[in-house]
């Protein structure tokens, strides 16, 4: 038999004091950068309407079938056989004329629809005789 307790007595302190020992600390960083504000989502076709002032929709659609205000945000809906339009608008800074700042389109019976081609379809109806 081989006697082991002498042996490892000394070890057990450093063992015991190795499990309390402390992470080293992290290295300092460099505080994360300012964010910046959203990049502009710009699809093709939408640009006919974002930015636009109501008078500009109207021009463009003729009015608006609906004309709804919630606070300081207006949202005007035009609609036509093939789609539904309702465009959102805020004022870019208070006291400014609101602008369309997001569009949504679908159909007349409520299914998703491409917001360019609802635009481009609404634009001829408004041309039309």
């Amino acid at each position: 038999m081989i006697r082991r307790g002498p042996f490892l007595l000394p070890l057990v302190p450093a063992l015991l004091l190795a499990g309390c020992a402390t992470p080293a600390p992290k290295p300092a960083t460099a505080p994360p950068p300012v964010a910046q504000k959203p990049a502009k989502i710009h699809e093709a076709g939408l640009e006919r309407v974002m930015g636009k002032t109501k008078a500009q929709l109207v021009a463009l659609f003729g009015d608006a079938d609906l004309d709804g205000h919630e606070g300081q945000a207006q949202r005007l809906q035009f609609v036509g056989p093939a789609c539904v339009l309702d465009a959102y608008l805020y004022p870019a800074k208070a006291g400014s004329e609101p602008v369309v700042t997001y569009v949504d389109a679908r159909t007349p019976a409520g299914e998703d629809m491409d917001r360019a081609s609802c635009i481009a379809s609404l634009s001829r109806r408004a041309a039309a005789p």
